[in-house]
């Protein structure tokens, strides 16, 4: 059954093609179409391609890279200048009034603050420091 309408379609197609009257108009037109056709899906088919192995690329750097490398603890020095650098930024805290230490992991605030509210807020911006095991808080408020 199948290959008779095969070989129907096969007919049909030739008659379409080699009609005395318009299948020389139909070649040429199908001889101009047929590539411009199959340059387009091709284009098409290359920046499927394109798309698949870049998200392919990105899956595997995604599992490779699941989880940060941890980074080596930091020295008590740098530890205690990362401290300075990040909770002096704000031009509201005295910075040559309160003293930074740092000994393996744990940091040292000392010194006095005009503001109750600062203390905590020093506080909580050096426990998010990368490198900072636990926060001592000796700072005070000025009276």
């Amino acid at each position: 059954m199948f290959r008779k309408l095969r070989w129907m379609g096969l007919g049909a197609l030739i008659a379409y093609f080699f009609d005395p009257q318009s299948g020389r108009s139909r070649r040429s037109e199908a001889r101009q179409r047929i590539p411009a056709m199959l340059r387009r899906t091709s284009a098409k088919a290359e920046q499927a391609g394109k798309a698949a192995s870049s998200q392919a690329t990105a899956v595997k750097a995604k599992a490779v890279h699941r989880k940060e490398a941890e980074k080596p603890q930091p020295d008590d020095v740098t530890l205690a200048r990362k401290v300075e650098t990040e909770i002096f930024r704000d031009a509201d805290v005295p910075k040559g009034k309160i003293n930074v230490n740092a000994e393996n992991g744990k940091v040292v605030l000392r010194g006095v603050v005009e503001e109750s509210s600062l203390i905590e807020d020093l506080e909580k911006r050096t426990k998010k420091i990368q490198g900072v095991r636990e926060v001592e808080n000796l700072l005070t408020a000025a009276k």
